[in-house]
Order: structure tokens, then sequence, then C-alpha cells
């Protein structure tokens, strides 16, 4: 990197001629090719200066992988109808998984993912238009040796429509940390295939379900799979956002109201009603943990007291107080103060809207509004909340799925950190009126809301 930084010093001190300083600089950069493209492009989740600390990327290189599944006989409820009910088919998911990788000496965790904007494949309005970014991973890696203690389970699901890649600064980051991350494609509800909303309400849950059950057989010992004795599937999470985050809910234990049922066609939504046998019977306590950034459904009366008492694990939610999809305080505010029954977080970005999870847009959304909407927030720079999440997130799984009580310091906080104090000596060892946020550097703790509530407890106002 020095030699190619050192070159590029000399073209630019050269002097000028009729191509041109500029010119010549551009010549120099195309013969350098990829080395100098690694060094100027950044990847989304890399730490900004003023990332908070357990932001940084872990220690463990990191692999990713494709794979094709398929969920037998399930109901089609987008071809169900009064004359033909009942229609099955072998539902498909596409899955992108991220786990730790063993890399050859010197080999460059760099990949380019290939992903589509656009709102389904007949939006003319919001065609479907291919774009391409890189990543931090080896497509395709050895895994690593299987650890001792295999590495905890991360099951992501994205919003509607959206996409498997969509929060990868994210998904890399936790595998690096020691996690096997799988996101899923949820088939007729990412961008290149939106369908009718039903099918998104009435499969989310029962996709995450099997993808656990699937990576937990192939992550079986002898199963023959890369992913054999790597995968701990009974010690897994869930992440979800938007109507990812409805689903992981709902897989989680947070039972659908009355209202929600009559959405799906032949109330197939029942089966995940709170008070269903069914329902009570698909509970899985593998689930140990469950992160919702902006969880839709509670402005709409998915969920109701009953439903939400049901959700048990412990729980980070993670929303902007000007979220006009989910709702803050009609929405994810009250989900939050709902879960009477789970350890609970809340994660508030003031004054940002809906887009808290996602990676920053690509350029080639920048051509169409809408498109540029599915990734921005108005005032927050998405990167910064990139970096954000991805400290938070590094703080409460391993708190709840690596059980390492240490990090319970990064969640015990001030409610509003502007409220914070920046108090340290000239050693900078902390003194005692010391209150800022934990991980965060002086002066960066701002804009930000953090609350709090055990098991069994409530609001102590409205």
């Amino acid at each position: 990197m020095n030699v190619v930084m050192d070159v590029v010093f000399k073209c630019l001190c050269w002097r000028s001629d009729g191509l041109g300083r500029l010119a010549r600089l551009a010549l120099l950069l195309v013969t350098l090719g990829g080395a100098v493209q690694a060094v100027a492009q950044p990847v989304y989740g890399d730490a900004r200066p003023d990332a908070p600390e357990l932001a940084a990327r872990g220690p463990l290189p990191v692999g990713v992988r494709t794979l094709q599944v398929v969920n037998p006989d399930q109901l089609d409820v987008l071809h169900s109808t009064p004359a033909q009910p009942g229609p099955r088919y072998a539902r498909p998911l596409t899955l992108e998984i991220w786990y730790p990788a063993r890399l050859a000496p010197g080999q460059q965790q760099l990949t380019t993912y290939t992903d589509v904007l656009g709102a389904g494949a007949n939006d003319r309005q919001r065609p479907n238009t291919p774009f391409q970014f890189q990543g931090r991973a080896v497509r395709d890696a050895a895994p690593a040796v299987a650890p001792a203690t295999a590495y905890p389970l991360l099951i992501v699901s994205h919003g509607y429509p959206g996409s498997r890649l969509m929060m990868s600064y994210l998904t890399e980051n936790l595998a690096s940390k020691g996690y096997v991350v799988v996101a899923i494609d949820h088939t007729d509800s990412t961008r290149a295939d939106k369908g009718a909303f039903a099918s998104t309400l009435h499969n989310r849950a029962l996709d995450d379900l099997f993808v656990l059950n699937r990576i937990a057989a192939l992550a079986t010992p002898g199963s023959g799979s890369f992913l054999a004795g790597l995968a701990d599937a009974d010690n897994t999470g869930l992440i979800g956002y938007s109507m990812g985050g409805y689903g992981v809910l709902n897989a989680a234990g947070a039972g659908v109201s009355a209202a929600a049922v009559k959405a799906v066609p032949e109330a197939q939504l029942a089966l995940r009603q709170n008070g269903n046998a069914a329902f009570v019977a698909s509970q899985d306590t593998r689930i140990k943990a469950v992160v919702a950034f902006a969880p839709w459904g509670q402005r709409l009366h998915v969920w109701d007291a009953d439903g939400l008492a049901g959700l048990r694990v412990p729980t980070l939610f993670v929303v902007g107080s000007q979220d006009d999809i989910s709702g803050y305080e009609d929405g994810v505010k009250r989900l939050f103060e709902g879960a009477v029954h789970a350890q609970r977080y809340l994660l508030t970005y003031q004054n940002a809207r809906h887009n808290v999870a996602p990676n920053p847009g690509p350029a080639a959304a920048d051509s169409n509004f809408n498109d540029f909407m599915a990734y921005a927030e108005p005032v927050w720079d998405v990167h910064r909340i990139n970096n954000i999440n991805q400290h938070f997130l590094t703080a409460f799984l391993g708190r709840y799925l690596k059980q390492q009580p240490d990090l319970q310091a990064y969640l015990d906080l001030l409610p509003q950190a502007a409220d914070g104090k920046w108090s340290q000596d000239a050693q900078g060892r902390q003194l005692p009126d010391h209150s800022y946020w934990k991980g965060f550097s002086a002066r960066t703790a701002v804009g930000l809301e953090w609350h709090q509530l055990a098991p069994a407890s409530t609001p102590s106002s409205p």
C-alpha cells in the first residue's frame, strides 16, 4: 500500500503538459488496477473514526456461500381461491451464509455481491435494476476448524421488499466475531420477485423456523456439510427488519391478533395466533435472543397484549423516532412496552425514519427518488447508523448468546445519550462522576436514546 501511495504522490507532483495532471493520475490508477481499487474503495460496514468501540470487525476471517433450499408442501396463499382452496407447493428459498473461515496466507477478504433495485419485477416506476457492491468475505472459503463449542447461529430476515444481502455490513461483522449468520431471501418478498402482501404475512415466521431446522440438520456432526460442527442451532438468535421484524417476533413467541388473521386467505394465519395449539407447539426453545429492527404491525393492531406476552426471550428493538412505516409511540415503542415477559431493550435514533437497518444505498439508487429513499435517512448518515448497530448487536448478542456478562456494561446506559458526562483524569482514567455511554468516544454519543425493561415490568409512565 505504501508503494502505491508513493507512486500516486509522484504522479500528482508531475509538471502539467498536454495530457494534464489529472489525466496522468487516471492512467496510473487504471494501470495499478485492483491494488488501488482495494485501497480507495471503502466497503459497507467499515468503521468510521467515530464508530463506537464494539463496531470494530472481529478477529476471524469470514467466508460466504449461497445455498438453495426448498420447504416442501407449503400452502400457496397467492393462488388460493374459494373455488380451489388450499393449493400446495414446494417453497424455494435462497440463503446467504457467512461463517468463520480458513484462508490461505495473504488471501484478501473481498467479494462482490449482486443485488437489484426496484419494487418488484413488473413495477414500471421502479424497475428491477441490477447493481453490485463489495464485501469483506471470501466466496466459498474453507470453513474454520470446528471449535470445541460451535458458533451460535443467527438467522436474518429482510424487509418487504428487500433481499438477503441488504444488511451485509452487519452479517459480515457478526461472522467475524464468531457467529454463523444465515440471511434468507423470502420468496414473494424480495425486490426481484415481490408478490402480494399475504404471502409475506403468512410465510415469514414459517421460513425462519424452517431455516432453523434446515441449518440444524446441516450443522450436525457427520452431515457432510461445510457447516457440520460449526453452527450451534441450539443457541440461535433471530434478526429481522421491518416485515422481517414482524416475522422474528412471531417465530419467537409473539402470537398475532385476531385482526391480523383476517388478512390471509383461509384464516391460515390463525396458526400463528396466541392460544392456538399449533402455535404453542411451534415454540422453539433453541431461539435464545431476538433483534427487531423497526418491526412492522403494531400500528395496524397485528399484535395485542396477549400475543406480546408470549415473547419471553431477551429482545433488542431498534427504531427511528420518526418511523412513518412501523410507527414509534404507537408502534415499536408500544411493542417494547408490551412484551412484559421478556428482558427487552429499545435503541432509538432520534429523528430517524424507517431505514435504521440496511446497508447504505448504492450509487445506482441515486437516479430514482424512491429507490434512494429505500436506503437513505434524511437526518442520519447511514454509515454511522451501521456502526452503531454493529456495536449494540455485538454487546446484546454476546451477552445473551455467548453468555459474556462483562458486556452488560454496554447495555446499562443512561436513557438519553446527551445526558452522559465525560469525566476522566489526565491519564484517561474514568472519574466517579463519569456517566458517558460506554464504548462511545467523547462528543459522539448524541442523537440516541436507550431504554430497558426487565421481565414482568411495564413502564412507570405512559
